[in-house]
């Protein structure tokens, strides 16, 4: 959709900025953001097609106001996101309201025939993003944490295009080039969806039914496959008076997917259930060991609804982890008769920081020893079931009487096989159109991978593009799973030994054997298979993809 008119049909376009910067979270330049969006616009040639509007310390209730007074075509938000609590907006006293993506949805579904494009600006937003597009036509989100610079940069180029007259999609990619140009290595994180993107690459006309485009989370929100005996034995573990259990696989392997229906069982239980994210943790919580283990303290606290008293508990005399243990068994687990599931996701977030993880590993194994006595306080600890999940076994060198990683029970999440498969396909009705020789077909080219197969399932579902075309287009950059591959590519462009390695992986047509350390960061990334000490590509897409990619 082009924004560009003639002279003789020149509409203003109404641009509304909106910013949030509640109290207690990281201070971003919004201001400067804001500054600049309006400055590039005052240049552009086309200046006088353009209207500013702006609303700072935005409330929930702000937004639909400030639609409704200003009547925008393009609305940008620019703050804090988090990928399930939502965007984060202000209360009444200036701290933090989550809006989460289907609020938002249902808000820009009433302006759908007014509002054209949408930029959320702020980190882990494309999963609000994916929401909002059901209604709108271009929406931009962040797949990721995005720095405050980069993101400032993307919104100046994204804006610099608008006012040259291009069109969202051009706008979108100067945006993305800015970011580049900064010499930032984030020009993958903002992600635009657009209801044409498929229709372009794949010359195909959508139905006149109007099917959302990446509606992924109403499609598969409720769909989960079974590993037999995975599940069964972590739900039977998760009972198990202080237990811990460690799921451990590649990226986008369905380790999330797991936790999700392991919490769910244990709320079946009756049991309390608490996950924490480490993925949502700001930079500056991971300046040192304190900040970090308070954030844990109160993220908890939040959890189970429980106010927050960490300074009420925390004691100057005491270490932070003795601080830290004492509010978990003073505050949490003597708070309910309860077990409480404690899940920490993404937990490679801490391999960066060495200081802070090995003092968080010692933590945790202190609290899966504290529950092996028989005397009160191993009675309390007994009530904490403990979920470590991590992309990685490449984590820094431990003390084995440290460390979390050699205790408890180990997970390892395998591909999907053929039934398993087909199950899949199954619950997006697609396993008679497919039939057996189609999911043949489709497994020889992404295996078994459960996020490749989402995206295949949900385009052949949704987008009415047939197997063939899919698979032709699937290793070229028209195909739906090119941005995957772009972030993967990124991977291995920024780190030589890698890149040397993989390239010998895909060019050779037996396994492959590499440095021990290479080899794992490859399996961690999802690129490779181990056959002992070998390494293969996980799937032919891969290999086709990256064969001719890595020069």
């Amino acid at each position: 959709m082009s924004i560009y008119y003639t002279q003789s049909h020149t509409p203003t376009r109404n641009i509304l900025l909106l910013s949030a910067n509640p109290k207690g979270t990281s201070q971003l330049r919004l201001a400067q953001e804001m500054r600049d969006i309006r400055e590039g616009l005052r240049l552009s040639e086309n200046r006088d097609l353009f209207t500013i509007s702006s609303a700072e310390a935005v409330r929930p209730r702000d937004i639909h106001r400030a639609i409704l007074t200003y009547k925008p075509q393009i609305i940008h938000f620019s703050g804090h996101g988090s990928p399930e609590e939502g965007l984060l907006f202000e209360d009444e006293t200036g701290g933090v309201n989550f809006v989460d993506g289907e609020a938002l949805a249902g808000l820009f579904e009433l302006f759908a025939n007014q509002v054209e494009c949408v930029v959320l600006n702020a980190c882990y937003s494309k999963y609000q993003a994916a929401e909002i597009a059901r209604h709108i036509n271009y929406v931009v989100g962040m797949s990721q944490e995005i720095q405050d610079k980069a993101a400032i940069e993307f919104a100046v180029g994204f804006y610099d295009g608008l006012g040259a007259g291009e069109d969202y999609d051009f706008a979108y990619k100067l945006g993305c080039n800015a970011i580049l140009m900064a010499g930032i290595k984030q020009h993958l994180i903002p992600e635009l969806i657009s209801s044409d993107t498929l229709n372009e690459n794949l010359n195909l006309q959508l139905p006149s039914t109007n099917l959302p485009r990446n509606n992924n989370s109403e499609l598969s929100q409720n769909i989960y496959i079974d590993r037999t005996p995975i599940e069964e034995k972590c739900y039977q573990e998760i009972l198990q008076p202080g237990a811990l259990i460690r799921v451990k696989a590649p990226q986008r392997m369905g380790k999330t997917w797991l936790l999700e229906n392991l919490l769910s069982s244990a709320r079946e239980q009756g049991y309390q259930t608490a996950k924490l994210d480490l993925q949502q943790a700001e930079n500056s919580i991971l300046d040192n060991l304190k900040s970090f283990l308070q954030w844990v303290c109160v993220d908890v606290s939040d959890s189970l609804d429980i106010e927050p008293e960490v300074n009420e508990i925390w004691q100057d005399i005491y270490g932070v982890n003795k601080n830290c243990t004492r509010y978990f068994q003073k505050h949490l687990l003597s708070a309910s008769e309860s077990p409480l599931v404690f899940a920490i996701d993404n937990f490679e977030r801490l391999f960066a920081y060495p200081d802070i993880f090995s003092q968080f590993c010692l933590l945790l194994r202190g609290w899966y020893e504290n529950a092996k006595g028989g005397d009160r306080v191993a009675n309390i600890w007994k009530k904490l079931r403990l979920v470590v999940v991590h992309s990685t076994e490449n984590y820094p060198v431990l003390d084995s009487n440290h460390s979390p990683f050699n205790v408890g029970i180990p997970i390892e999440l395998p591909e999907f096989n053929r039934q398993q498969v087909k199950a899949f396909a199954g619950n997006y009705a697609l396993d008679k159109q497919l039939g057996e020789q189609g999911l043949i077909k489709l497994m020889e080219s992404i295996g078994g991978h459960p996020y490749l197969l989402q995206q295949a399932f949900i385009n052949l579902k949704n987008q009415q593009i047939n197997l063939e075309q899919l698979l032709s287009l699937a290793p070229t950059e028209q195909g739906i799973f090119s941005d995957h591959l772009r972030q993967q590519l990124w991977h291995l462009q920024h780190n030589s030994q890698l890149e040397l390695g993989y390239k010998k992986v895909v060019r050779t047509n037996a396994p492959v054997r590499l440095d021990a350390e290479v080899a794992f960061k490859l399996h961690s990334l999802g690129l490779v298979k181990l056959s002992g000490n070998d390494c293969l590509p996980s799937c032919d897409l891969y290999r086709q993809y990256f064969s001719e990619r890595l020069g």
